[in-house]
């Protein structure tokens, strides 16, 4: 979930009879269980959903508190069991994946499909057009050469942070397999080197389709550095909603492949563990969403389509019956797909951390950030841990600094053998101290001085940076400095976002403005979190 949104879903939480807290992942109590209130654990896309939430609360009597997550930190949740007795429903775009997982899925109760969304191809209208993919049927086999040729670009989320990403991943595996029934893992071994030639074209990554959707937008008009892409793999629903913003240089043409999609359901879905005034509740906001008139409510605000019959889709949805592509049916052939996708399909990353090890950083903070790195080299074994590790193919450079940037060290994590380098990345962890001042824009120009003759060496990675601080500048060129000498870096450089990591007495106001003016976001760990900061970043590497 994008960091900057917090404060706006903060206020519309404080304005209306939804509550919500903001943090993706987290599990903490919402509060006791009462009569007329429903705890729910959900994805954070369905933020969209609170407004239409609070005027149906007057009908129903039920009032919503959402936690946000991620479906593999949710599932995470249901597996482990934390849910029991903290929340008495989730709502994820699918259940799919949940269902998959024994644990995860015995704490499944009673679902009720409230609306749907297909993922999908959105091109800009002048790429579809060169493409010959306007008003024609197109699979995704075509898709996939055209791809291979990169005769078009595209973003998509990360499958292990969320669905859309996730939904994307398995639909194009199951298309081009071509079995007719759910991929399994030995069929996932055959369509590899298809699946490469697909995701070759993909340009930019991202923890969320808000966030995706946002940073396609700000590239589209210019608004920051990043090389245009072409077009986003995202919900049928974000897309039509960037239509109808009117905020797109051109309108995107959504193509449907003609040999099928994987389509979100949101299925409310109570816990087991629910108790009787929360299965009541549970049971009056379901019938009351699924009412012609809230079905048409939905459909118009949120652009999901609507799931009860009789209720007529609006003109914007321009293909009216789509192919549902099947889903894997085990957990093992899931693991096995985003295992593929990380280690072998999907083009490698490059990663630079400008890590504070300053004075300030010392006891509990510099704990905390050995904690962090290490749970990138496998030490995490959690679903999320597996996934946000650090990647077979992937060039990961660390950069210490205190009154001044110290010697960086550069990591290759091969694909046939990677616990070696992961290793090695453990001990540099582990051997981080804290002392001294705090140079961060020198260092941030040290990381731009290191990473040049990388990207020019091999420049078909995924490149960025990670700057994290506890504090405020305090040695050598400032951040006034930093705006005068971005604009006169070479193209390649100023292209290369910069995740912020704010700990401790960070200034947020300037590290905002670095990831603004860098196409990167802003992460807020001055909550003692910063393990799971650095596992979220992974999403948009």
């Amino acid at each position: 979930m994008k960091r900057w949104a917090v404060s706006a879903i903060s206020a519309i939480c404080a304005l209306s009879l939804v509550s919500c807290d903001a943090s993706e992942g987290d599990t903490r109590i919402l509060g006791e269980a009462e009569p007329g209130t429903l705890r729910v654990l959900a994805g954070s896309e369905l933020a969209d959903m609170q407004p239409l939430l609070e005027q149906e609360a007057a009908a129903t009597g039920v009032k919503v508190k959402f936690q946000f997550t991620g479906t593999l930190e949710g599932t995470e949740s249901l597996s482990s069991g934390k849910v029991d007795g903290q929340y008495d429903a989730v709502w994820f775009s699918s259940n799919r994946y949940p269902a998959a997982v024994p644990e995860a899925a015995k704490r499944l109760g009673e679902q009720v499909k409230i609306m749907s969304s297909p993922v999908v191809l959105g091109l800009s209208t002048s790429a579809a057009q060169r493409l010959g993919w306007a008003g024609r049927p197109v699979g995704w086999a075509e898709i996939a050469e055209q791809a291979g040729k990169k005769a078009f670009t595209y973003g998509m989320t990360d499958p292990s942070a969320s669905n859309s990403g996730f939904s994307a991943l398995v639909g194009v595996a199951a298309a081009l397999a071509g079995a007719g029934n759910a991929i399994d893992a030995q069929q996932i071994v055959s369509v590899t080197p298809k699946l490469t030639e697909f995701f070759s074209a993909q340009a930019m990554s991202a923890g969320s389709s808000g966030w995706l959707s946002e940073a396609y937008r700000r590239r589209a008009t210019g608004a920051d550095p990043g090389k245009k892409v072409d077009g986003l793999i995202n919900y049928e629903s974000v897309l039509l909603s960037m239509n109808a913003s009117g905020k797109l240089p051109e309108p995107l043409t959504l193509v449907y492949p003609s040999d099928g999609v994987v389509t979100a359901d949101y299925p409310l879905t109570l816990v087991q563990s629910a108790n009787s005034d929360a299965r009541d509740a549970h049971r009056k906001l379901a019938e009351r969403l699924r009412t012609p008139d809230t079905q048409r409510k939905i459909m118009e605000t949120t652009q999901r389509r609507p799931v009860v019959p009789g209720v007529h889709l609006g003109q914007q949805f321009a293909r009216k019956d789509l192919v549902e592509l099947p889903f894997p049916a085990t957990q093992q052939a899931v693991d096995a797909l985003l295992g593929a996708y990380f280690d072998k399909i999907r083009r490698p990353s490059r990663t630079l951390y400008v890590l504070d090890t300053s004075g300030s950083m010392a006891g509990d903070r510099i704990e905390s950030l050995r904690t962090a790195l290490i749970g990138l080299t496998g030490a995490d074994g959690s679903l999320t841990g597996r996934y946000r590790r650090f990647r077979s193919r992937e060039e990961v450079t660390m950069l210490p600094f205190d009154t001044v940037p110290r010697s960086p060290e550069t990591f290759a994590v091969p694909e046939g053998d990677p616990q070696p380098a992961l290793d090695k990345i453990k001990r540099f962890a582990e051997g981080l101290d804290a002392n001294g001042g705090t140079a961060i824009y020198d260092s941030l120009e040290r990381a731009y001085s290191i990473m040049g003759p990388l990207v020019a060496r091999d420049p078909d990675r995924f490149t960025s940076i990670v700057l994290m601080t506890d504090g405020e500048n305090a040695s050598g060129s400032t951040f006034e400095d930093f705006q005068r000498k971005f604009p006169a870096l070479p193209e390649a450089m100023r292209q290369v976002p910069v995740f912020t990591v704010i700990f401790g007495e960070g200034d947020s106001a300037e590290l905002g403005e670095v990831a603004k003016r860098t196409g990167g976001t802003v992460f807020d760990a001055r909550g003692d979190v910063l393990p799971k900061v650095f596992q979220e970043i992974r999403g948009y590497q």
